[in-house]
């Protein structure tokens, strides 16, 4: 597009920006996602220029900063700078630009405000002799239906008859271009019109905007930088819900939610002024056929969606009467239980799926409907079904085993798919599955978009290891090691998530395509999404193969340190004491008493003196368990278990797993027996070395690393991008995530100001989601019976009450800590369903335990949480949904 030199008929583009250089780098222009850039040039390395000859006008266009024709920084915002069709002449267009990385709000720039859609092709237009364009990024208004205009002195006049209304030319960015011989030199506003009447509806805050005409030589146009502009009616507060697909109740629902039900949440959300709807992971989590597939974070595929969010009111009656009221007899048995049966229910889905598929599923597959989403998606579509049927036919998702296919091979997968193969029926099955799936998300995600409710989604940090994505693309992992999270307020050990870890460096060299892609396909579905455990993109708590629970467990990456620097803090360090498990007669009796002497006989050898070590069948964590899976202990002596791995965890320091003679602090070590050996000189010599370790170390370092990944990642789509940013959280985190306007998750018991025993409400950010209680916690209810003193300080600090906190979280209370969360600073306040119906004691369950959906700690629990009352009663509580209502709109979030 870009020409050397003159031709008839070329169009001249100038560019213009200020943007002080370092020396030895060069401001380019990159038009329409090239990469190789137009050169500018600057006299004082501050004010840059440069022209170029185009033969058609650029769309759009970003400024870079090159040192010896390598970028160095992009302009890195989602929304490019953009341009007017014009028609092609001989002219010169001189283009005034300020660097631009994200607006100053670009949150309402996002789908989940501003809408998703796509501009219709304008005619191009034929500029005057000369002119001057104005360009402005304002958001919300074609999504309330609106149009942008300006009036004033220099179009006419302040009368509502001047406003010339402006063109979208990319989404949220509107453009006008005036002819210099019909306006002048003057004041002018920026106003919003009816898109029908023309009426304006609204006038732009300030004072008032001054356009001055330069003098222009004959086929010169002004192109004057781009403004960003807030309405007042762009000003956003949400309210909403977050509550697992699983765990929706509807009258014709199947004993679990599902797509189906999505809709009538978002009816409930909209009689009640919410506008957010937040679910959990949806994949497909199918691995062992049993309840311990009910964990949504462990999926075998990052697209394919769980067969039991299928709604079968939406599929065809079966043709079998007598089949069809065997189904219904199950169907109101399962829909009728307190709990999610999560086997029966997918014995039920699974059942009916087949007898479907062997009726109607032909017919659906010869569509032109399903071939065109065959098409779009069969690059994870075909290797997920095929995956499906091998772990079928071989009974074990864990591909390393299987006798055929056991490394994936796209020519011989592509055969076992062929329609002719013997197999496709069967892999044909789980393209009708995800097909059928797809359609009915997309309907609720649409829905809701038409209902202006945010659709909120989760992506999880991690894969199974014994996932489609571990089968077919190896290289992205390090299957050797497991994700986790180091020791907090879910789990004292850590958490060990059993996930692979991811190899970064492979991903960016394809430019982070496989991020990329699965956030692409999310926002087809949903306009804002939640990063589970965002921390990951900093780096990653990674525990060795053979640990169990976290505590030996290493950031990755990270700095580690040598003998000698360690001995720099006044520790000297002894390789063999701090980095192999101490074991003796005094900490076997502390923590064995009288079951110490099982503990040696089973698990451990004398090595000298009164010190043990472990034997070798038992010195890692993976031995012992297996050992215990074969040979169990009574009831009352599991506890040894934990206790055992507590021996193994013992150290000081852990050895790099790249480097051994490289160590890094054992996360904790200050809570455990080796610590209390040390003398009080090598106590605070070890305390100075962890707190510069996990707190000051690295944040410069994580920092750089989440910057390499998150922009690229984050502006992939238009969705609104939230960070679940709790546990061990690094200063960068919070430097990182508000330069990329990520919103920040705020909950009250959990302050991330370690001054505060709990969260200021009144003090959170603007951008971030603020919520009572998440899946990982007890609801406000249970939380309030957990520890009688932390409750007393809440009740008397927090809520302002002066006598003794009462046991039982009453109605009132939990409505006082609602319209707190609500009137804080956050721009969405999203409370678990439980949460909500916690301020009416007639309405909420009356167990509270029963309304947990999971406890970190157990990595074997049951996710089976589902509410009480079906989504049509909730729809009838009138009283309930009014008050709901009321304290909606007085927190001014309706």
């Amino acid at each position: 597009m870009v020409k050397p030199k003159s031709e008839n008929n070329q169009m001249k583009l100038s560019f213009h920006i200020e943007y002080r250089t370092q020396w030895g780098e060069q401001v380019g222009v990159m038009i329409d996602g090239e990469q190789s850039p137009i050169l500018l040039s600057s006299a004082d390395g501050a004010y840059w220029g440069g022209c170029a000859e185009v033969s058609s006008v650029p769309t759009t266009y970003r400024y870079g900063i090159f040192r010896d024709g390598e970028a160095v920084r992009i302009e890195s915002g989602r929304m490019a700078h953009a341009l007017p069709k014009w028609k092609m002449r001989e002219a010169e267009y001189i283009i005034y630009d300020s660097w631009r990385d994200q607006p100053e709000a670009s949150y309402l720039f996002s789908s989940a405000f501003s809408g998703n859609y796509s501009i219709a092709a304008k005619s191009q237009t034929t500029a005057p002799a000369n002119s001057v364009t104005l360009r402005v990024m304002t958001p919300c208004l074609h999504h309330n239906g609106k149009v942008l205009a300006i009036v004033g002195e220099c179009v006419g006049g302040w009368d509502a008859s001047n406003a010339v209304a402006m063109e979208q030319i990319q989404q949220n960015i509107w453009s006008v271009t005036l002819d210099t011989k019909k306006i002048c030199s003057g004041e002018y506003k920026f106003v919003a019109l009816n898109a029908s009447t023309k009426v304006i509806e609204e006038w732009e805050n300030g004072a008032n905007r001054y356009l001055s005409i330069p003098y222009m030589n004959k086929g010169e146009h002004i192109v004057m930088a781009e403004q960003e502009l807030y309405f007042p009616s762009s000003s956003r507060k949400v309210a909403g819900t977050a509550v697992p697909v699983f765990s929706l109740r509807s009258e014709g629902s199947q004993g679990v939610g599902d797509f189906g039900d999505i809709i009538k949440m978002v009816d409930w959300a909209v009689k009640t002024g919410q506008r957010a709807v937040q679910i959990l992971p949806i994949n497909d989590t199918t691995i062992t056929g049993t309840w311990i597939d009910s964990y949504p974070y462990n999926s075998i595929s990052i697209y394919a969606f769980h067969p039991m969010y299928i709604d079968l009111r939406q599929l065809p009656a079966l043709k079998d009467k007598a089949a069809m009221e065997k189904f219904e007899t199950e169907r109101k048995k399962l829909n009728a239980l307190p709990q999610v049966d999560y086997e029966a229910v997918n014995e039920l889905k699974r059942g009916y799926l087949h007898q479907i598929f062997d009726e109607a599923g032909k017919e659906v597959l010869a569509s032109a409907a399903f071939k065109k989403f065959f098409k779009e998606n069969a690059h994870w579509l075909q290797p997920y079904a095929a995956f499906s049927y091998l772990r079928d036919k071989f009974g074990t998702p864990v591909f390393s085993e299987w006798p055929e296919h056991s490394t994936y091979d796209e020519k011989e997968i592509a055969k076992l798919c062929n329609p002719r193969a013997k197999s496709y029926a069967e892999i044909a099955f789980y393209y009708y599955i995800q097909y059928q799936l797809h359609i009915q998300l997309l309907a609720a995600g649409e829905y809701a978009r038409s209902k202006g409710v945010i659709l909120k989604g989760d992506i999880p940090i991690g894969i199974s290891r014994n996932s489609v994505e571990a089968w077919v693309e190896p290289y992205y992992f390090n299957m050797n090691g497991q994700a986790g999270a180091p020791p907090d307020a879910f789990s004292a050990t850590g958490q060990n998530w059993g996930f692979p870890t991811y190899n970064w460096d492979v991903m960016a060299a394809d430019g982070y395509q496989w991020w990329r892609r699965r956030f692409t396909k999310m926002a087809e579905y949903f306009s804002a999404y939640r990063i589970d455990h965002i921390l990951g993109f900093f780096r990653i708590w990674e525990i060795p193969a053979h640990s169990v629970n976290g505590l030996v467990g290493q950031f990755s990456p990270a700095m580690p340190m040598s003998a000698e620097e360690i001995a720099s803090y006044g520790l000297h360090f002894q390789k063999e004491f701090m980095t192999r498990p101490f074991i003796n007669d005094d900490m076997l009796w502390n923590y064995f008493g009288k079951k110490a002497d099982f503990v040696k006989v089973t698990f451990l050898q004398h090595s000298h003196d009164d010190i043990y070590e472990m034997k070798p069948d038992f010195d890692t964590q993976r031995k012992v368990e297996a050992y215990l899976k074969q040979n169990p202990l009574p009831k009352d002596d599991e506890w040894i278990c934990d206790a055992v791995y507590s021996l193994i965890d013992n150290v000081l320091f852990v050895p790099d797993r790249k480097n051994d003679n490289m160590y890094h602090p054992r996360i904790s070590a200050q809570n455990d027996y080796l610590y209390s050996r040390l003398n009080d000189q090598e106590k605070a010599a070890f305390d100075r070395l962890y707190v510069h370790y996990f707190y000051e170390r690295h944040n410069q370092f994580w920092y750089e690393e989440a910057m390499k990944k998150l922009p690229q990642l984050t502006q992939a789509t238009s969705m609104l991008v939230c960070g679940e940013d709790l546990g061990m959280v690094p200063d960068c985190v919070p430097w990182a995530m508000d330069q990329m306007q990520i919103l920040s998750l705020e909950i009250q018991r959990m302050p991330k100001n370690p001054q505060h025993e709990f969260g200021h409400v009144e003090e959170y950010p603007c951008r971030s989601v603020c919520t009572i209680s998440t899946h990982d916690m007890s609801t406000l209810r249970g939380w309030w019976r957990e520890d009688g003193k932390v409750t007393s300080d809440f009740y008397n600090n927090v809520l302002c009450y002066n006598d003794a906190a009462p046991a039982e979280a009453s109605g009132n209370i939990c409505e006082q800590v609602v319209r707190q969360h609500l009137d804080s600073p956050s721009l969405l306040c999203i409370l678990a369903l439980q949460d909500w119906f916690s301020i009416d004691e007639t309405l909420r369950l009356a167990d509270a335990d029963a309304e947990r959906i999971n406890v970190p700690a157990n990595p074997r629990h049951y996710w089976r949480y589902r509410m009480h009352l079906t989504l049509e009663e909730l729809m009838a509580k009138e009283e309930f949904n009014n008050k709901i209502t009321q304290m909606v709109c007085l927190s001014h979030r309706l």
